[in-house]
């Protein structure tokens, strides 16, 4: 062994014969303190393992106590069931293999929605609160303390005819929420934070992971630096890689999904990739890295009112969807270029709700007293807007929608006079790719072998997205399989 402080420039595995002393030991060592990373941290303890987690931040939460707080439960939870919604694991299965595709792992959606109820009391056991209200009006997210909402489409096209709608959407209950500073993801940090304070489990905060340090092929550490200094960490039984996206690494955005680069969001700087490609320089395979979750920044109360038209002045999807759906529509499929187009009593409607994001609330760019004049100002081709309303209406004066599928309560004729919204550009997202695991929460090699004493959960790992996306997928499957890592790094298997 060397004496010699090791290179934390490279990502190259660092064979076990370059350490020359431990800094910290324990069982199983969690790499970051958001929502996967607490999960697994806590199952590792109760499983007998001394475990010990690495946060790069001061503190804890990562990007899970700075989002919504949407965790995707269902099959029956006793919230739904409280509230009067019937569900089943496979109605919850066959929804979400549709929603989150193409491409889906099949097999991980079914043990998902198997253990769905368990996980939702696993959560309140642990001091989660979910208040007994629903919220069944389009938006982001509840705009108070109600714990259950749609949050992924299910009850509009073309889900609803694939599966038996229900509200799967559990928000952790907060009274005085800010979004995106405190809401319900904060509320589902800190009683899983003070779980782990009960069961005295050390936390180093400010050491940010460098290298995984490897004996044969085996991991059996850490390289870390904290204040620029070196510090090794030895896991006796494995490393838990809960480190986040890569949405904020320039690079890896650029060379997986570029159509994001330049516009992140949703998520934390400290997402810069580095357990992925901490994992890849072992051979671990990766997939699903072109996959993203798009905000698009609309009123959803808006947009279901109106007709969400592209650059050709066409309708492209049912305005009364889950938004982050119309987000990944419009970035993904219609170059970015979106305008939203309603009258001045939906308008006025519209503005009389509630909502929980009221700076998507903004003036229109353009008001005509006639169709012709609005396509006119907003520059679209000839007769293309006044040929899309004219089908839209045509259809809506008897309440149905048959291009694209809008649930007849959002579906009236379009009158005068008119405003439209400039969408083009307004759309930000995050990246759903990331490192392919089993069940177990293993990283697996390019061979399809699980990496021994590596084991990764949440937005590092492809997770359940391949393609699409409902609002708590990443909150709930970070959870979950961060739990199935703790439990398998503490069993050493």
């Amino acid at each position: 062994m060397t004496d010699s402080a090791p290179q934390t420039d490279t990502v190259r595995p660092l064979p076990v014969t370059e350490v020359g002393h431990w800094d910290l030991e324990a069982d199983v060592v969690v790499a970051g303190y958001g929502i996967a990373g607490v999960c697994a941290a806590i199952e590792a303890a109760r499983a007998g393992a001394r475990v010990l987690i690495l946060e790069r931040t001061g503190g804890w939460g990562g990007a899970a106590a700075l989002a919504g707080g949407f965790v995707y439960l269902g099959g029956g939870t006793p919230l739904q069931r409280a509230l009067g919604f019937d569900d089943t694991p496979e109605n919850m299965a066959t929804f979400l293999t549709a929603a989150l595709g193409p491409g889906v792992d099949e097999a991980r959606i079914a043990d998902y929605c198997a253990g769905s109820v368990e996980h939702y009391e696993w959560l309140v056991a642990c001091g989660v609160p979910f208040r007994e209200a629903f919220w069944g009006e389009p938006g982001w997210e509840p705009p108070h303390d109600e714990g259950l909402m749609y949050s992924g489409g299910e009850n509009a096209a073309p889900f609803l005819d694939i599966a038996k709608p229900a509200p799967r959407g559990h928000v952790p209950q907060y009274a005085d929420k800010k979004i995106g500073q405190r809401s319900g993801g904060y509320m589902l940090m800190k009683p899983l934070a003070d779980t782990v304070t009960e069961l005295g489990i050390p936390v180093e905060y400010d050491t940010r992971l460098r290298r995984l340090v490897v004996d044969g092929d085996r991991v059996v550490g850490v390289l870390a630096t904290r204040y620029g200094k070196p510090v090794t960490v030895r896991a006796e039984r494995g490393i838990v890689l809960a480190t986040g996206s890569f949405a904020y690494d320039t690079e890896m955005v650029d060379r997986y999904v570029p159509r994001l680069s330049g516009r992140p969001g949703a998520a934390i700087e400290e997402h810069d990739g580095i357990g992925i490609r901490l994992a890849q320089a072992l051979g671990a395979e990766l997939a699903h890295m072109d996959a993203a979750e798009v905000a698009l920044f609309g009123d959803p109360q808006m947009l279901a009112r109106g007709i969400l038209v592209n650059g050709r002045g066409q309708r492209y999807i049912a305005e009364d969807t889950y938004p982050g759906r119309m987000g990944q529509a419009t970035l993904l499929q219609q170059d970015n270029q979106a305008f939203l187009v309603l009258d001045e009593r939906s308008l006025e409607e519209a503005l009389a709700t509630v909502t929980s994001t009221p700076f998507f609330r903004f003036p229109p760019k353009w008001v005509a007293e006639d169709l012709a004049e609005l396509e006119a100002e907003m520059g679209l081709p000839e007769q293309s807007l006044q040929a899309t309303v004219a089908t839209y209406n045509r259809h809506a004066e008897h309440g149905a929608d048959p291009v694209l599928g809008k649930k007849p309560e959002w579906v009236r004729p379009l009158g005068t006079p008119l405003a439209a919204f400039d969408l083009r550009g307004f759309t930000a997202g995050f990246t759903l790719g990331g490192l392919r695991t089993d069940l177990d929460s293993r990283v697996l090699h390019v061979s399809g072998e699980p990496i021994p004493g590596l084991y990764a959960a949440g937005r590092c790992t492809s997770g359940l997205s391949a393609g699409g996306y409902v609002s708590g997928a990443s909150l709930g499957d970070g959870s979950f399989y961060g739990r199935r890592a703790g439990r398998t790094a503490a069993a050493g298997s």
